[in-house]
């Protein structure tokens, strides 16, 4: 069995990288040791509007799986989108189109927002299977593989997205989505995949984010993180 998982990791992540190279309006971002694109306009101006109505509406202060003893670790607020919403279900079947990974392998997606001074100081969406949280997130559907986040307006200040080992810091663009690989060529967590949200210094920011599992995900809890 680990053999055939370690296998989907690897086919998985070759397989997408292969997909979003072909597609057009894509473009591959150099970057070290990532493999990281960005597709500009990926959804429009008023689904990016709605989307931020329904964060707005529900949205909580985040939460981290693993303890940080700092806090201002990760201050943003966050929102698990309904996925019986019309205009979820409409941005869920674009996310699945683009990346072709099956649809039960990806979670819910979540929506972000960050206010003045507000940020994700560097961390991976891969999850770490030393951590005690890692038993859970193996009962139901294991490591992440790919995540794709798109930005949902430009704030008046900061905001970026930083790959601080792969050597990149990625601007807010309305509408634009950005995925990357958070595995390696062997499908196993990927350092070079770390990332931060940078403190907005003016204005808001406002992101979805939608994580895909090595195998079908499932609830077992109401929030994902």
């Amino acid at each position: 069995m680990t053999g055939q998982v370690l296998d989907y990791k690897i086919a998985i992540g070759d397989w997408v990288k292969r997909r979003l190279i072909h597609l057009p309006g894509i473009m591959k971002i150099p970057a070290n040791g990532l493999d990281i694109f960005v597709k500009r306009d990926f959804l429009t101006p008023d689904e990016c509007t709605g989307l931020i109505k329904l964060i707005d509406a529900e949205c909580y202060p985040s939460e981290i799986l693993a303890s940080a003893p700092d806090p201002e670790f990760r201050t943003s607020h966050s929102c698990n989108m309904r996925a019986e919403d019309p205009l979820v279900s409409q941005i869920e079947a674009k996310l699945n189109g683009l990346m072709g990974i099956q649809p039960e392998h990806g979670e819910i997606f979540q929506g972000q927002r960050y206010e003045i001074g507000q940020q994700f100081k560097p961390h991976h969406d891969f999850f770490h299977t030393s951590e005690p949280y890692w038993e859970d997130m193996a009962r139901c559907g294991g490591q992440r593989t790919w995540t794709a986040m798109v930005f949902l307006n430009v704030p008046e200040g900061g905001g970026q997205t930083e790959f601080v080992e792969a050597g990149i810091k990625v601007t807010p663009r309305t509408g634009n989505l950005l995925t990357w690989n958070n595995l390696d060529a062997l499908g196993e967590p990927n350092p070079n995949s770390m990332h931060s949200g940078c403190p907005v210094t003016a204005g808001v920011k406002y992101v979805i984010t939608k994580w895909y599992r090595e195998r079908p995900w499932f609830y077992t809890d109401t929030r994902i993180y």
